[in-house]
């Protein structure tokens, strides 16, 4: 039984090439495994990959585990994301403050750091693997599984 949810989730990251896409993926993954009818998308605080896909790594981790983000694209951060009924999630603390500098006045939409739903985990950033080697993208992974399936679990709550 599909559940409709009339809410649109925005993961934010810096260039939109390797947390908030990983995070797009898990969250639809998990979402239609739970019939949870939600869209979904990311984006960065930055236009510096517009249009292109996801770090390799990225998409290498992410396909380890049996998520495919492959087809999805870079894209920037603009005032049609701060809607009402949008839940943005900002990746780590300085992509929230750039949200709450950015979000126009009287948005409906709700803001909060990603990890946030993770009792443990509230306040933490999911580190950039970027400039790092496998392991941070694991460790990444491992920390946006945590905090999409708190996500979805509050999600499943809410519609109940």
């Amino acid at each position: 039984m599909v559940q409709i949810v009339s809410m649109h989730v925005l993961f934010v990251c810096t260039g939109n090439i390797c947390r908030s896409p990983t995070a797009e993926g898990v969250f639809r993954h998990y979402a239609t495994a739970h019939g949870l009818k939600i869209t979904a998308a990311s984006c960065g605080t930055h236009g510096y990959h517009i249009g292109s896909a996801p770090d390799p790594r990225s998409i290498h981790h992410a396909r380890l585990r049996g998520y495919d983000i492959s087809a999805l694209r870079a894209s920037k951060l603009t005032r049609k994301h701060f809607g009402k009924g949008h839940l943005l999630l900002a990746m780590d603390r300085g992509h929230l403050s750039t949200l709450n500098r950015l979000a126009p006045q009287g948005h409906g939409a709700e803001l909060r750091l990603f990890l946030d739903t993770v009792n443990e985990l509230k306040g933490r950033d999911v580190p950039d693997p970027y400039y790092e080697g496998p392991q941070a993208f694991d460790h990444a992974l491992d920390l946006i599984e945590r905090g999409v399936e708190a996500l979805i679990a509050e999600l499943l709550r809410k519609k109940h």
